[in-house]
This record gives structure tokens, sequence and C-alpha cells, in this order.
């Protein structure tokens, strides 16, 4: 069974928020799950994956500036900060860190839910270390 984990994080690389989709699903269905739950920020990291023009008009309207390089098959290219950009390795710290649990980087629960809940426990501790 294939899952993605759908993130968002604080400015410090902490966990906040979570979905998780199929492995084959578009990375547009978890940011769609997710923008009606992000927090109120300045500016988005996000990478190519929701590279998506409804994606950022939503963040537009929210008041908040999308720093997502634009996918390599797009016919026009799209600007955005480089150096903020490489911010985003807060974020992939923080993936890396929930795999330091054995059983999130395995995936021994079969069960979305049960999995998820594993994801939530791991991310309660990686967030108060």
């Amino acid at each position: 069974m294939n899952t993605k984990l759908h993130a968002v994080t604080d400015t410090s690389g902490r966990p906040i928020r979570f979905f998780i989709t199929a492995g084959q699903v578009s990375d547009y269905t978890g940011a769609a799950a997710l923008l009606s739950g992000l927090p109120d920020a300045e500016w988005l990291l996000a990478d190519r994956g929701y590279d998506a023009d409804w994606f950022r008009e939503a963040l537009t309207d929210r008041g908040t500036k999308p720093c997502i390089p634009g996918r390599k098959s797009r016919n026009k290219t799209v600007r955005y900060d480089k150096r903020r950009y490489k911010r985003r390795n807060r974020i992939e710290r923080m993936f890396g860190r929930l795999k330091d649990w054995r059983r999130v980087a395995t995936r021994y629960d079969r069960c979305p839910k049960v999995f998820l809940s594993a994801i939530a426990l791991a991310a309660t501790v990686i967030f108060w270390l």
C-alpha cells in the first residue's frame, strides 16, 4: 500500500497539520484538503508538486505569497524567490525526523487511520523537542 503524507509546518519546521492520500493521487488533492486549515502566514513554501494556478490564486486571496517553483512541463515560467525557497529544507528535515520513527518509516500499519495516528504521535514528540 502506498500513501503520500502532506504536511504543514511552522517557520521552525515543527509539524502542525497532516493529511494522507493514496500514493497514486495527485498532490493537488492534499493541497486542497490542507488549504482551509493553513495558519496565517506571509509566505508558503512548497515543492513543484503543488504548482497549480488555482492553488496560487487561493493563497494570494488569503494574503499569503506562494514560493513554489513551476513544474518543468509548464509552458510559462513562474517566478519565485530562490533564496527563500532554500528554507524549504526545514520541511524536509521534519519529514526526516518523522522517519526516525521506525514504525512510520517502514509503515507497519496497514490501516491509514492507524498509520496517521502513529504519525501524529511521532509529530507530537517532534514538536516539543
